[in-house]
């Protein structure tokens, strides 16, 4: 059996968290090290590190966690605009490795930024599209068999 992870103790209670909401399936917490004031982790009660090996109703259950944080961080902070992000691997920036979404309340001049921001030197966006390009690799990924 695999080493707890960090969130594994978090939902066992054997390490603090400074709970948002639960239910059966999921549970969420304030993040110690938040981008901004109420940046909130959902995460499965299910132990995996990739949202394709969660199961089916911890996939479901995670999202409904997300949307449940969202519902009550907007009354709070008085929003509906969200950052929602999910880290889906090492290579993806995921520290902990257990499945978890970030959602952070956005407010006008909070000083986040876009998906563009995260890739500074990538084309700008509202250029010409490849549509070209993107024909071909949407072609090569429908043909893709598993």
């Amino acid at each position: 059996m695999a080493e707890p992870t960090l969130f594994d103790r978090i939902v066992e209670g054997s390490l603090p968290s400074h709970k948002v909401a639960e239910d059966e399936l999921w549970y969420s917490f304030l993040d110690i090290f938040p981008r901004r004031e109420g940046h909130t982790l959902v995460i499965p009660k299910q132990s995996v590190q990739r949202l394709s090996e969660l199961s089916p109703a911890s996939r479901d259950a995670l999202f409904a966690g997300v949307v449940e944080v969202q519902r009550i961080l907007s009354k709070h902070f008085e929003t509906e605009d969200f950052t929602v992000c999910i880290h889906d691997g090492p290579l993806a920036g995921q520290e902990v490795p257990h499945v978890h979404a970030h959602v952070i309340p956005r407010h006008s001049g909070d000083g986040g930024s876009t998906l563009q921001a995260m890739w500074p030197h990538a084309p700008p966006m509202g250029e010409e599209a490849d549509h070209d390009a993107l024909h071909a690799l949407s072609s090569n990924l429908q043909e893709v068999i598993l």
